[in-house]
């Protein structure tokens, strides 16, 4: 297992939820919640001035793939604001990861611990990303693999295409 703090990041339309992990990468943790700006991309700003102030190594992006593994219009949208991020954060490593079901598994951990749903919203996207990053990590240590796909940021805000060193790219 690399040594070192990670920012994991669920893309959403209107906010962004942000976690990380402890610095020997055992324990994702929630953060806060960004609300996306289009216009002044402070967003993207806020995200990067958290990778400055925890000292991150790396920042892992959610990619929604479908439940069939196929990449629609939200995995674009999700690999686009990896790139941005990483254009911020350079040369911190910015990687994508499969992040299927996360928002699910992160709404029913919050009922089941009891949060209503009208109040559970502000917190529901930090959970989310605690969800990819605990998934990263679980993948790295199982692995001994870096997770997910690394994002360049010289790489046009297109669809996203399979690395390599992406295992679901992988022919089955």
């Amino acid at each position: 297992m690399r040594p070192g703090v990670r920012i994991g990041v669920d893309v959403g339309t209107v906010r962004v939820g942000v976690a990380r992990c402890d610095p020997s990468g055992l324990l994702a943790t929630p953060v806060e919640t960004v609300r996306r700006d289009s216009g002044r991309c402070s967003d993207l700003a806020r995200i990067a001035t958290l990778v400055g102030e925890f000292d991150a190594v790396e920042v892992v992006v959610g990619l929604p793939r479908g439940l069939s593994g196929t990449l629609g219009a939200a995995a674009e949208a999700a690999h686009k604001y990896a790139v941005d991020i990483a254009r911020r954060v350079r040369p911190v490593p910015v990687r994508t990861v499969d992040e299927r079901l996360s928002t699910v598994t992160a709404e029913r951990s919050l009922r089941e611990a009891g949060v209503r749903s009208r109040r559970h919203r502000p917190v529901v996207d930090q959970a989310a990303a605690v969800v990819i990053l605990q998934s990263a990590l679980d993948a790295e240590r199982a692995s001994g693999r870096a997770p997910g796909s690394l994002v360049e940021p010289g790489e046009a805000s297109e669809s996203p295409s399979p690395r390599s060193d992406d295992p679901e790219a992988r022919p089955r």
